[in-house]
């Protein structure tokens, strides 16, 4: 059956099963026995089994599409033709995919990654553009053909411009070779052949064998034995050592071969190459040694050692050192450390530490650090409130979980920041000091009567008149304060209860006048006016009626008296009481025998009022104290209101209750009533307790390092964090420090490791010669002297001189020193000299010289004498400049950005404020140096300056902020009744500049104002009028005195809220309502009708409907004698909006600007809005009447706000100096930055726009290794063959820049050398005469695009390069090597196109060619199937007599002649043209006289004849188009004709004019 899922341990350990069973060939099933044992199938094998946290550990590695290739053809179907392509041809993209494992990137089976994602597809469909064949250049010149005699050659080559592409063609041959045109044979005795001396290639480094070696030390080497026997060659003398230490060095040697060669490449004998001197064969040389490592050490422990969220796995690596390095070219050292996944199973795991960012508790709000900022000089006065600042300490912490915690509030410890990630949280905010205000209250009502302290329970004659006012708005914040509301002032004779009685009118008792009574009603009111039973009232009920008199015919008649006035007096002082007065007027005059009038002094009456003192008495209240706990349960069963804060319990608050008298002060408490004592306590919820929390502490700053470089002392301290302080009660912080040293420690200093010859004595070993025998046998005779090898040993020792592990020196130090130099051991017949002397010193003076000399001690044979005395080959005296120390120094770059010194961060009050850097104020600008010697040189800036740079000092002015002066006081209120303006202002000091802050928008005058409603109590100035005084008559000489007259009275404005009552001047009162002075008045004679005063007008509905009418009455006072009737007694009227009556609502103003207290700059304010009554003609009105009507009030008067805080930008302070963005050299540039930490608010000051500070880096020079051109082949003594090419390493010194010249310094300035041996040696050949050779490589070629329709197919272009091969023998031919192409990448290029060119036609020929749209000719690019043709010739061929075929391909006939076509387009025959005999000639002559001298003119003009058809028969086009416009023309000439012929109508009548169609296209298609 099929295997069945991977079970058991994850990873390689799971297994597989599958169900087996045995099947008979019939297909029945049946028992396992029967079927053979040694074929039965496994039935479990082992798996990898996958699980979830492999997920993290392996993945799906896909490689780059490859290259667009040509897709195969389809099985069938033939390869398309490359002419059949247009633009683009489908092709297929592949990539690699495969299942690795992430650490090391091993490959592993697909189902593992399978568990977790499909596979990603491996190809992908793709389009690649048509095939593009090679492009070649022209061929270049043939080449001379060399002196000499024989069969010699010549060559010319081309190069490639552009690579085969998609498919395209392969590139033709670069080279054609041909024989020179005039071969010079050899004469008799002369070779026809070269010959030279050829040189093989070296062989590989080998040690001598045994038996190459006599007894007696002496070599007899066998090149032909393949012993593995082999010894090593040590110093002194040559002692077999078969176990080398480290670093010895084996030498040994190498061979090659020379032999004779001919120009024709065959070998010849070697004295026929023999020269003076004959090239090397053997050579020492380092036997080559591959790196030794140590054996790989354990595993190392599983960097997961803790359990978290993710189910990665961590890892372990294990590691190897290095033994030996790698000499003589040998395999280098392989990778020294190997790292695998690895996850450590277990429930015993701790948890992994998590680490988040975490913050303290915010700081108390401090305005005060806000307002410095504002103002650095601000004072410390007063309470502040509104906006501010606070701050919290921001820590990167690892949770600890609570039961390893020490302590419940030790909930985190502190760790390194950059363990969190992520943004930290902000470390400082605006907050807001809540401000106090007191409460508004209203004017003082009238006083009530006097009435017992406690209604309930009447005791004594002594009572207290009171007065209330009412919160209008409420105390906000925690300081503000509610004054009193109720005042009281102790008066005599008290009554809770009284009679209240009302009068009907008079009636008579007998008759129609005289006495008479009056019915009175009496209702018993309590001190609020509301009626109670009448048993309440103290006093007995009133009579039911009283006596009255109505006047009859002839008596005197008076008015009824008017109501009482107003109190003069709130209250009563030393020098005046309060009064009411009433008064009633004589309406008409007694007759004979009448009643007469009283007197003046009975018209009015007079009483005292408001009698009580002016010293009122008031319950004053201190604060609330704190809540506190109930320990006699007092608020066991009250209701609190809760503020959102956590809290533990109820407790109680108390505070004081004192009582005051006015401008006296506090009094016993009995003297005021105690009914309207406020309370003394009140419950509260008691705040829980909160105890300090701190973090716990953090781990011991660890120790830089084991050691350090200089001896320090290093101090660990460790730290811990307040996260909240205690609160309510809680308990208190640790005293111990929250920053605890731990005991000094030395560190010890760091252990060097060095490398150190082992001989010091003696430095580099004697030059190595090869053994004689060896060198015998290879050159035939013994040469000890020549260019050799010496080595040395070096080890790695530590500063205590103990051996060391290599790895640690190569760790340390700047790479190996050499092992390996040559040396040269003179030969006898060389020039010797003794050793260089030392230099001759220096003179002060720059620019001179010093020199150094030797001597000559031997000349060798006599033959080199005269060589060894040449001065240019062999100097005795060397001479060089000395060394200057005149040193130049040059600005170079801009000055740096204004740099202010560093200021030193100092805690402002207890706190530390971020970003209080300094931002303005004198600097230090900076410019760079760059300092060079007295020959140009780049040095060190500090030869010239001690920083490198030169300094000025600059300025970075400081802004200046827009300044205002103070507010001005409010402004009054702009109505005197009702709801007004109150204005106050700022202006203009100081404008800003330099980045201060801006100004608030100011209008016109250069000020800003603030409006705020105001209220003015509409009866709080009134006009008060006495009574008016009694009517004078105009005519007093009438016997009678009486008719019409004149009265008047006075009256004065006063302010009916100040105690007194005082007279304020007219204008305080609404003149509009100002009462008048005068009035006309008349006194009814005898004889008249009288009658009473008008009554007051009944009451509209507040609908004010005109259907309803008002009514008020009067009645008669004393009938007229006459008998006429007196005038109406009563009146009506239609109750009329806005004229006899009026509706009432609330006016409510906008809300206010947001308002603050007086000693806020921001922060949170409140909004007010007014209230009043307003008539429906919109005249303001008392409260009063807006309340009488109980009409809803709106629920809000103020709202809170918030003024937004002028915070100017705060900047973090700079971070330290970038590393310079150069090593070395001009243009190197530093930068530091600064971030934004509390952005700008409101019309705070904006941030600076220069986050970013740079400086240019002092210009240090440049030391580089410059490599020199590959030297010519060199051959060592050969003609031709293998070779080397060296190249030279030198140290330079420039300064960075492009168009700098590099000189030459000293060696030991440059570091380490970058490049290998190998990078400075390179082999190469020479061709031998003969030999069948590669060219150079050519130049790069233009970087080109592929292009489709002059539109780039890529982004990168290609250039192409080629090496071509020269034939020097047609014999070698066979030997040559392949021409070689080279592609690569480029940026910049351009798309060309290639067009076919041809030149004009000569004798029916033409040259044809392929151009590059830049001009260039080239071979392949232009399309095959387009290509012109070369020669002409016209088919069938011209034959018939007198014709000839021309430039359009068809035969045509000479001049002279003329053309007599078939039907099918073909010349029939050449017709001879009358008249063009004119000259007699000789008929032989006639046709070469009649053939055109010029055929092209002649061919041009034979195109003009008229010829129908092709010459393939068909009818030509313009044929048709001649016929076709025939047929028109003929059409039109008959429709012209019809109409001039045909006959107009008679009596035809004018149609009637119709409007014109009209079409409108509104840009429909079907339009």
């Amino acid at each position: 059956g099929p295997w069945g899922r991977c079970t058991g341990d994850c990873g390689p350990g799971g297994v597989q099963t599958r169900a087996l069973w045995c099947f008979h060939f019939e297909g029945w099933t049946s028992h396992l026995s029967s079927c053979d044992e040694n074929h039965r199938p496994p039935k479990e094998r082992s798996c990898f089994r996958v699980c979830d946290w492999h997920s993290d550990l392996f993945q799906w590695e896909v490689s780059d599409w490859h290259h667009c290739v040509l897709a195969p053809p389809v099985l069938g179907q033939a390869k398309p033709r490359t002419s059949e392509c247009v633009t683009a041809q489908h092709g297929l993209q592949h990539r690699t995919v495969r299942c690795v494992q992430k650490l090391n990137r091993t490959m592993v089976a697909s189902e593992i990654c399978e568990h977790f994602a499909p596979q990603p597809p491996t190809e992908q469909a793709c389009l690649i553009p048509c095939p593009r064949d090679c492009v070649v250049s022209e061929f270049s010149q043939w080449s001379k053909c060399s002196k000499g005699c024989g069969k010699r050659l010549q060559h010319r080559t081309r190069v490639a411009i552009a690579p085969p592409l998609y498919g395209g063609s392969h590139c033709p041959n670069l080279t054609e070779t041909r024989t020179c045109v005039a071969p010079i044979s050899c004469p008799l005795g002369e070779e026809e052949y070269t010959f030279s001396l050829k040189v093989g290639p070296w062989s590989k480094c080998r040690l001598p064998q045994l038996k190459d070696m006599d007894l007696a030390g002496r070599t007899v080497v066998d090149f032909s034995s393949d012993s593995k026997e082999q010894v090593t060659l040590r110093y002194p003398g040559y002692k077999p050592h078969h176990h080398a230490k480290p670093w010895d060095i084996e030498i040994g040697y190498q061979t090659r071969q020379v032999w004779c060669t001919r120009s024709d490449g065959k070998n010849a004998m070697i004295s026929l190459c023999m020269k003076d001197s004959f090239p090397l064969t053997v050579q020492s040389c380092i036997m080559p040694k591959d790196c030794e490592t140590t054996e790989w050490s354990s595993w190392g422990p599983c960097s997961k050692t803790c359990r978290s969220g993710s189910l990665s796995p961590g890892f372990r690596s294990r590691s190897r050192n290095v033994k030996h390095i790698a000499i003589g070219g040998g395999r280098e050292c392989p990778e020294l450390l190997e790292k695998q996944a690895c996850i450590v199973e277990g429930a015993s795991l701790q948890p992994c530490p998590r680490y988040s960012w975490r913050t303290s508790e915010w700081k108390e709000c401090q305005v005060s650090l806000l307002l410095e900022q504002q103002d650095p000089h601000w004072p410390v006065t007063g309470p502040v409130c509104g906006g501010g600042i606070q701050t919290r300490a921001v820590y990167c912490a690892q949770s600890t979980p609570a039961s390893t915690a020490q302590r419940a509030k030790e909930v985190f410890r502190p760790v390194d920041k950059s363990l969190c990630v992520g943004p930290a949280p902000a470390a400082s905010q605006l907050c807001s000091v809540p401000c106090s205000t007191d409460c508004v209250v209203s004017s003082w009502s009238a006083w009530g009567l006097c009435v017992h302290e406690n209604c309930h329970d009447l005791q004594g004659r002594k009572g207290f008149r009171m007065r209330q006012r009412h919160v209008l708005m409420e105390s906000t914040g925690p300081a503000g304060h509610c004054t009193h509301l109720v005042e009281s002032v102790p008066c005599e004779d008290p009554m809770c209860y009284r009679w209240l009685v009302s009068e009907g009118i008079c009636i008579p008792d007998h008759g129609k006048c005289g006495p008479g009574h009056r019915i009175l009603k009496a209702v018993c009111q309590n001190d609020r006016g509301e009626d109670v039973s009448g048993s309440l009232c103290p006093a007995s009920v009133p009579p039911e009626r009283t006596a009255c008199e109505i006047p009859c015919r002839m008596d005197c008649v008076v008015s009824e008296w008017t109501e009482w006035s107003s109190c003069s007096q709130s209250c009563s002082n030393k020098n005046s009481d309060g009064k009411q007065t009433r008064s009633r007027t004589i309406l008409a005059l007694a007759g004979e025998g009448g009643k007469p009038c009283p007197p003046s002094q009975a018209l009015q009456e007079y009483r005292s009022c408001n009698d009580h003192s002016c010293m009122q008495l008031y319950w004053e209240t201190s604060p609330w104290g704190p809540c506190a706990e109930d320990t006699l349960g007092t608020a066991l069963n009250a209701t609190i209101g809760w503020n959102g804060e956590a809290a533990c319990g109820v407790g109680i608050q108390t505070r004081k209750v004192f009582c005051v008298k006015s401008h006296v002060g506090q009094v016993m408490t009995k003297r005021c009533p105690d009914s309207t004592r406020p309370e003394t306590v009140r419950p509260c919820l008691l705040p829980c307790k909160k105890d300090c929390t701190v973090t716990a502490f953090s781990e011991w700053t660890p120790c830089p390092r084991l050691c350090q470089p200089v001896k320090t002392c290093i101090k660990q301290n460790k730290t811990n964090i307040i996260i909240s302080h205690c609160r309510h009660g809680g308990e208190g912080c640790p005293t111990g420090k929250c920053f605890e040293p731990s005991d000094y420690q030395d560190v010890s200093l760091c252990p060097g490791n060095n490398w150190s010859p082992q001989k010091k004595s003696n430095l580099w070993h004697e030059c190595f010669l090869i053994p004689k025998e060896i060198e015998k046998k290879r050159r035939g005779f013994s040469a000890p002297c020549d260019n050799e090898i010496q080595v040395k040993s070096i080890s790695c020792i530590s500063d205590d001189n103990q051996s060391a592990e290599m790895t640690e020196c190569l760790k340390q130090a700047n790479g190996m020193p050499p092992l390996v130099q040559e040396c040269t051991v003179p030969c006898r017949d060389d020039c010797t000299f003794t050793a260089w002397s030392k230099f001759t010193p220096c003179s002060t003076n720059c620019g001179t010289t010093r020199s150094r000399r030797r001597q000559l001690t031997g000349t060798g044979k006599s033959r080199k004498k005269e060589k060894c005395q040449d001065a240019d080959m062999y100097p005795l005296v060397e001479t060089e400049l000395c060394p200057c120390d005149v040193f130049i120094s040059q600005p170079y770059g801009n000055w740096s950005d204004c740099i202010l010194p560093e200021s030193r961060m100092e805690p402002q009050r207890g706190l530390w404020v971020q970003g209080d850097s300094k931002q303005c104020g004198q600097g230090v600008r900076f410019r760079a140096i760059a300092c060079s010697d007295k020959n140009g040189r780049p040095v060190d800036p500090s030869r010239c300056s001690n920083s490198g740079y030169i300094q000025e000092e600059c300025a970075i002015p400081c802004p200046f902020d827009c300044k205002l002066s103070d507010w001005s006081s409010w402004g009054s209120c702009s109505s005197s009744c009702g709801i007004g303006v109150r204005i106050r202002s700022k202006w203009l000091k100081e404008k800003p500049y330099n980045g201060g802050r801006p100004c608030p928008k100011l209008d016109l005058k250069n000020q800003v104002h603030e409006a705020v409603p105001c209220y003015s109590e509409c009866n709080q100035y009134s006009w008060v009028v006495e009574h008016w005084s009694p009517c004078r008559i105009h005519n007093e000489l009438r016997p009678l005195r009486c008719g019409g007259g004149m009265q008047s009275r006075k009256i004065r404005c006063v302010n009916t809220a100040s105690r007194e009552g005082g007279a304020v001047n007219n204008s305080f009162c609404n003149q509009d309502e100002m009462p008048p002075e005068t009035q006309p008045c008349s006194l009814l004679c005898p004889s008249e009708c009288v009658m009473s005063e008008w009554g007051t007008w009944s009451k509209c509905p507040q609908s004010c409907d005109p259907h309803t009418m008002q009514r008020r009455t009067r009645h008669l006072l004393r009938p007229s004698l006459s008998s006429r009737t007196c005038a109406e007694d009563s009146q009506v009227r239609p109750c009329l909006l806005n004229e006899n009556c009026f509706q009432f609502q609330y006016n409510l103003t906008e809300w206010s600007t947001c308002q603050l207290s007086e000693n806020a700059t921001c922060g949170q304010g409140v909004r007010t809005r007014l209230l009043s009554c307003v008539r429906s003609d919109g005249k303001p009105v008392s409260m009063d009447q807006c309340e009488q009507r109980n009409l809803a009030k709106p629920q809000r008067m103020s709202i809170h706000c918030l003024v937004e805080c002028v915070v100017n930008c705060q900047l973090s302070e700079w971070t330290a100096w970038t590393e310079c963005s150069q090593t070395c050299g001009h243009g190197g540039r530093m930068s530091r930055t600064r971030f934004i930490m509390l952005p700008t608010q409101g019309e705070g000051r904006p941030c600076p726009p220069e986050l970013t500070q740079q400086k240019a880096c002092p210009v240090t020079p440049c030391y580089s290794w410059v490599l020199s051109n590959w030297s010519a082949c060199k051959l060592e003594g050969g003609d031709c063959g293998e070779g080397v090419q060296v190249r030279g390493l030198s140290c330079v010194v420039h300064n960075g820049s492009v168009a700098s010249s590099a000189v030459r310094v000293d060696d030991a300035q440059c570091k380490e050398v970058p490049w290998q041996d190998g990078s400075l040696q390179q082999l190469c050949s020479v061709p031998c005469p003969g030999d069948c050779h590669l060219t150079g490589w050519s130049e790069w070629s233009t970087c080109e695009l592929t292009c489709i329709d002059g539109r780039s197919f890529e982004t990168m272009g290609r250039q192409s390069r080629s090496r071509t091969f020269i034939i020097q023998s047609f014999e070698n031919q066979d030997s040559c090597p392949q021409q070689v192409l080279e592609t690569r990448p480029c940026t910049g290029g351009k798309c060309y196109h290639y067009t076919w060119k041809a030149s004009l036609w000569n004798n029916n020929e033409r040259t044809v060619w392929c151009q590059r749209s830049d001009g260039v000719n080239v071979t392949g690019g232009c399309s095959p199937q387009a290509r012109p043709a070369a020669i002409r010739q016209c088919s069938p061929a011209c034959r018939k007599p007198f014709s000839y075929c021309t430039q359009g391909g068809v035969c045509g006939c000479e001049k002279g002649y003329t053309e007599i076509m078939r039907s099918n387009g073909f010349l029939d025959y050449c017709m001879k043209v009358p008249g063009s005999e004119d000259r007699k000639a000789h008929v032989k002559n006639l046709a070469g006289k009649n053939r055109p001298v010029n055929s092209k003119i002649h061919d041009i003009f034979k195109g003009w004849s008229i010829q129908p058809l092709d010459p393939d028969g068909r009818v030509k086009i313009w044929v048709y188009g001649v016929s076709g416009g025939g047929f028109l023309i003929m059409i039109f000439l008959v429709f012209t004709s019809y109409l001039v012929c045909k006959k107009p109508k008679p009596h035809q009548s004018t149609p009637p004019q119709q409007k014109p169609l009209t079409f409108a296209y509104d840009g429909d298609l079907d339009m």
